[in-house]
């Protein structure tokens, strides 16, 4: 979906980088931790360790299981490599080893000299539509985070078929009666490793925020309404992402979440395709044919709500109370949609609108006309935007406020570089995952920000890295020198615009568009099947 292995320095930079790395970086101390003792390196005055394992290989019998406990060692075990990426078809990791099977490892940053700092913990959940990514990939190394005095995990987690497959014969061998979600699974044990362990590389269990992006970003919304995850984490990051669509068989992204029912029709039907007659059968079939049968069969590869990990309707269950009430960090970008592809005409557009919003496409369209200038096309785009992003993000702030006790800050990311009117890129915004090289501090020249590195983007990443560090320190992001950031209040609604040279709080974009995508996500919960042709 988006290839952040291309996120380097030029090669002069790249150069001394390493020179440094190869003058600093030195054996750690080793750190024992539950499974035995760990040796790290130490990198410009951070302790990294990577590779730990939290969780057995899920192999052989163990695939399509909930994660096991990772084996002890004996001696001292290096880590000071990362673990392989999970099994996927992605050419953003072309440069990495091989993805394997065999991937439930983390990693840790640490600022911390010893174990009795107690500093906040920030855990990363990478994106990739649960099919793709790694912690390996350079956008999501820790180390500038961790500089600001937190500590930095990143967590591998299953994927694709191999993470979210439901199959009635999966079903039936779980205790549970529940299968899919062993990516959520994965993450669930990471974060209990976590509280395990963290206090041994100076890190507080009391004090642990999980944040993510895309795919990600919906994951820490799925962990912050999850029975499973209570008491896990204190803060929540979700960088566009989030599941508060219904519960709706074979939608389209952002518009539902598969039942365990259809999950498992899905799993079956796809099951049977690849000759396997039970389960076991299977198993035996290598993990890399398996990925092969799995491209473009979304049924199979993303998380369905089997009423355990994912109780139900998370919209639902926010309205009911249902959620682990921690403070949240919750928005999205201005052009989410530069990604993903537009239709070929305006009448292209409003046909498939009409399919898709059925008696609510009117509505739809006066917010989101499209049409052929560069407005019009942006306004094509903001649909995707919001349909996919912008309305979740916003229903979770408006029910978390109404419903819970903790604070919830939105914002808007509108950081991009201004294209000439004659560009083909004129009149575009922040696309998705133009953020991570400002949160991570890997910066371009990329996709996202062709232009070298400025003054001024040092200083907006700077900006992000203290809001979410303040935010993981005491569950406010604001600090000395910040623009003030204001908790959601939907009395006034308002979010923090953060761009270049003016971030400050203004309205909520385009409201009018987000209260007509609620009243379409309402009449999709009522279950009314009403032909589109209601709206012409």
């Amino acid at each position: 979906m988006k290839n952040h292995d291309i996120y380097r320095h030029h090669a002069f930079a790249a150069a001394a980088v390493m020179l440094l790395w190869c003058a600093a970086a030195f054996a750690a101390d080793p750190v024992n931790t539950e499974g035995g003792l760990l040796q790290g390196t130490v990198e410009d005055g951070l302790r990294i360790y990577r590779g730990i394992p939290y969780a057995a290989p899920p192999t052989g019998d163990l695939r399509w299981k909930a994660p096991q406990p990772a084996a002890k060692w004996q001696g001292v075990k290096p880590a000071d490599q990362f673990g392989r990426a999970c099994i996927q078809t992605n050419a953003a990791i072309k440069d990495l080893p091989a993805p394997s099977e065999d991937c439930l490892y983390l990693n840790v940053w640490t600022p911390a000299k010893s174990e009795n700092e107690k500093l906040a913990v920030m855990v990363w959940i990478h994106g990739g539509g649960f099919t793709a990514g790694t912690p390996a990939e350079k956008t999501y190394h820790g180390e500038w985070i961790a500089r600001k005095g937190v500590v930095v995990v990143s967590i591998g987690y299953r994927l694709g078929v191999m993470g979210f497959l439901a199959h009635p014969g999966l079903s039936a061998e779980n205790p549970n009666k529940a299968s899919g979600n062993y990516g959520l699974l994965d993450m669930i044990a990471g974060l209990k490793w976590v509280q395990k362990n963290i206090g041994k590389f100076g890190g507080d269990p009391g004090r642990v925020t999980v944040f993510g992006e895309s795919a990600g970003s919906a994951a820490v919304s799925i962990l912050c309404a999850s029975p499973l995850a209570k008491g896990l984490l204190h803060r929540a990051i979700a960088q566009s992402g989030a599941s508060f669509a219904p519960v709706r068989a074979n939608a389209g992204l952002g518009d539902g979440i598969n039942p365990l029912s259809a999950a498992e029709k899905s799993g079956a039907d796809w099951a049977k395709a690849q000759g396997a007659l039970n389960i076991a059968e299977l198993r035996k079939i290598p993990a890399e044919k398996l990925q092969s049968a799995s491209q473009r069969q979304p049924g199979i590869t993303a998380p369905n709500v089997d009423g355990f990990v994912i109780a139900d309707d998370q919209y639902k269950l926010y309205q009911a109370g249902k959620y682990n009430d921690v403070p949240v960090i919750v928005g999205y970008n201005s052009d989410e949609g530069a990604n993903f592809g537009a239709a070929a005409s305006k009448e292209a557009y409003v046909e498939s609108t009409r399919q898709r919003f059925g008696p609510l496409a009117d509505k739809i369209l006066a917010a989101y006309p499209g049409g052929n200038t560069p407005a019009e096309k942006r306004s094509q785009r903001s649909l995707m935007r919001d349909s996919s992003f912008g309305s979740h993000s916003w229903s979770w702030v408006r029910l978390q406020t109404k419903t819970g006790k903790s604070k919830a800050y939105f914002y808007y990311f509108d950081v991009h570089p201004d294209y000439p009117a004659d560009s083909q890129k004129a009149g575009f915004g922040a696309a998705h995952a133009a953020e991570l090289p400002y949160t991570f501090h890997q910066l371009g020249p990329n996709p996202n920000h062709p232009t070298p590195v400025t003054a001024e983007d040092e200083k907006m990443s700077d900006m992000m890295r203290s809001y979410w560090t303040n935010f993981a320190k005491t569950g406010d992001p604001n600090g000395s020198g910040l623009p003030k950031w204001t908790p959601y209040d939907d009395r006034s609604p308002q979010q923090l615009h953060i761009s270049f040279g003016s971030t400050k709080m203004s309205p909520v974009e385009n409201e009018n568009g987000l209260k007509a995508l609620d009243e379409y996500f309402a009449w999709r919960r009522t279950g009314d099947t009403r032909a589109p042709a209601a709206s012409k």
